[in-house]
């Protein structure tokens, strides 16, 4: 009789490998470094951008406030804000951010406020100032040999304390990656979206701004709206002509076309651009192709040709040249990094 041949042993079962779980990446801690009396709009400014935006908008960021002496930090505005966290809240920021900064006449910045901002931007965190808080990052040495901007009003005050900062009077805000300063009032908002956009993108930036129900963001080359002459009429506002641009940005705009729109010459046109905005109608409108086209890189897969038609910059090749010279990188690269970025 033919053999049986033996009986197999069976195999062990073995589970699938489990898929580890997506990394998630733990908030940019930014850290709000108040001092009495406290500005609140500039500190409103930081809030509403850094702070919780609810369900709509993912939260990439944890936002809290400290002070050299915690307590009921009184504001310019007749209450208190009290303040539980010192200043070793700032060995735990991402980001430091200095809200406006006001003293006494002749006082300087507190010692304990100087090191402990210098020891944060030692090991690697970002300083911001907002308005007159550029003061606190003059004191302790992290503007020297730099430009920066502040309150268009306490610009000379800035330069001649700190002469060794390259004071900036004109522009909105100044970033230099690890250090950044903003003028005074909604300036602030601009420089912490810009920071939002070079962080999280400029899609999410986008989406915090309409939450903000803000206007477009204006980069840092702007002029600050300074005091108005006291004699003379007052330059009509461009805010209807820059919404109107916005809902076409995938339209081809002359400045011609722009000025029939606002009923006044293009010269005229191009010199309230010059005086509102310190920049062309079409460096204007370049600029805001250009952020259209990063939220469309980082949203969606769409080819780079279709992004150009949807952006009005009528070609690839035409996008990709207008992308270096904004980016100094390529569409491809931009979209490459964000999607790893998000994949972390």
């Amino acid at each position: 009789m033919p053999r049986r041949p033996p009986p197999k042993t069976p195999l062990p079962k073995t589970s699938p490998p489990k898929t580890p779980p997506p990394k998630t990446l733990a908030p940019h801690r930014v850290v709000a470094l108040l001092q009495p009396p406290q500005s609140t709009f500039a500190l409103a400014c930081a809030t509403e951008v850094f702070g919780d935006h609810g369900p709509a908008i993912p939260t990439h960021y944890a936002f809290e406030v400290c002070t050299e002496h915690p307590g009921p930090v009184p504001t310019q505005a007749g209450y208190d804000l009290l303040v539980t966290a010192g200043l070793d809240a700032l060995e735990r920021a991402d980001t430091v951010l200095v809200p406006g900064w006001h003293q006494a006449p002749g006082t300087g910045v507190p010692p304990a406020v100087v090191a402990s901002v210098r020891r944060a931007h030692e090991r690697g965190a970002r300083i911001v100032s907002l308005c007159s808080g550029a003061f606190v990052l003059a004191a302790a040495g992290l503007l020297d040999g730099r430009r920066a901007a502040t309150h268009w009003a306490r610009a000379a005050e800035l330069a001649a304390r700190f002469p060794q900062v390259r004071v900036d009077p004109a522009v909105l805000y100044v970033d230099h990656g690890d250090v950044a300063t903003s003028a005074g009032a909604a300036a602030g908002v601009d420089l912490c979206l810009h920071l939002v956009s070079a962080d999280q993108g400029a899609a999410y930036a986008m989406r915090i701004a309409r939450q903000m129900v803000m206007p477009p963001h204006r980069e840092g080359c702007q002029l600050q709206y300074a005091e108005l002459p006291t004699s003379g009429p007052v330059a009509d506002s461009l805010a209807p002509l820059l919404d109107w641009l916005t809902g076409r940005l995938d339209q081809p705009v002359s400045v011609a076309e722009m000025a029939v729109h606002s009923q006044v010459s293009a010269r005229t046109l191009t010199r309230r651009f010059t005086e509102q905005l310190g920049i062309s109608p079409g460096r204007w409108l370049l600029d805001r192709r250009i952020a259209a086209t990063r939220a469309l890189l980082e949203e969606t897969d769409l080819p780079v040709e279709t992004i150009a038609h949807r952006v009005g910059l009528s070609s690839a090749v035409n996008l990709r040249r207008r992308f270096h010279e904004a980016l100094r990188t390529t569409p491809a690269a931009y979209r490459r990094a964000f999607r790893v970025d998000k994949a972390v």
